[in-house]
């Protein structure tokens, strides 16, 4: 019993291992360190696991009003996934529930205010509008500033304190990491790219939005850590 137990690992047993190591899913050994985000570190599960988010964004976000409340839970999802942490789809929906109808408020508000950016950009196109070329990019910088705040929100929001001061944690979180904010806006314009391209792309490319979101305020943490780049 006892040489079966010493006898040393094959091969194969150790490469598992070290897979166990660098994706969380097995044992550390004591002297490595574990790493921030194990839930991030097989490619192919992050994938997976950016596509059922998007899905699950998709279908909240179905009435459109309903998408920042499906971007909240998506991106809280997502979140623990990465972190290697609880990651049930019944906390998903608990979450959905959470925000649901503050979230509806905040989208209805947000649509609100696209529609209307749209039709400026539309009148300021069509020459009806004095100053059309400054509508126009006043119009299409308010369509950004609102991708953004949006994104921003969902990242900030938690069922502790809800939509306003996600709204107070997006504004702070903007100032704080200017990069950052470009990179949420780069998301949103390849969101809509993608779906404009090819309806269905929403999908994926929502997942890939929530990732971003996620990923952000990693990065501006990551920068900021004591020693780093000694």
């Amino acid at each position: 019993m006892s040489t079966l137990e010493e006898r040393p690992l094959t091969r194969r047993e150790q490469q598992q291992l070290l897979r166990g190591e660098r994706d969380g899913s097995g044992p550390v050994r004591e002297e490595l360190p574990v790493r921030p985000h194990p839930g991030a570190a097989g490619a192919f599960g992050l994938l997976g696991d950016v596509l059922v988010t998007g899905l699950l964004i998709t279908i909240v976000g179905l009435a459109v009003i309903t998408l920042p409340a499906g971007l909240a839970a998506g991106i809280r999802h997502l979140r623990r996934a990465v972190a290697a942490e609880d990651s049930r789809l019944s906390l998903f929906w608990r979450d959905v529930r959470s925000a649901l109808l503050p979230g509806a408020v905040v989208g209805a508000a947000a649509l609100a205010l696209v529609v209307l950016l749209l039709v400026d950009i539309d009148l300021a196109q069509s020459g009806i509008l004095s100053g059309g070329p400054v509508v126009l990019i006043v119009g299409w910088l308010g369509i950004a500033a609102c991708a953004l705040f949006l994104l921003a929100m969902a990242g900030e929001w938690a069922p502790e304190h809800g939509w306003r001061r996600a709204f107070r944690g997006a504004r702070s979180s903007i100032r704080a990491d200017i990069p950052g904010a470009a990179y949420l806006v780069a998301t949103a314009g390849f969101v809509v790219t993608v779906t404009w391209a090819l309806v269905p792309l929403f999908i994926p490319a929502i997942g890939c939005a929530a990732l971003a979101v996620v990923a952000v305020p990693a990065r501006r943490r990551g920068r900021q850590a004591p020693g780093r780049g000694r």
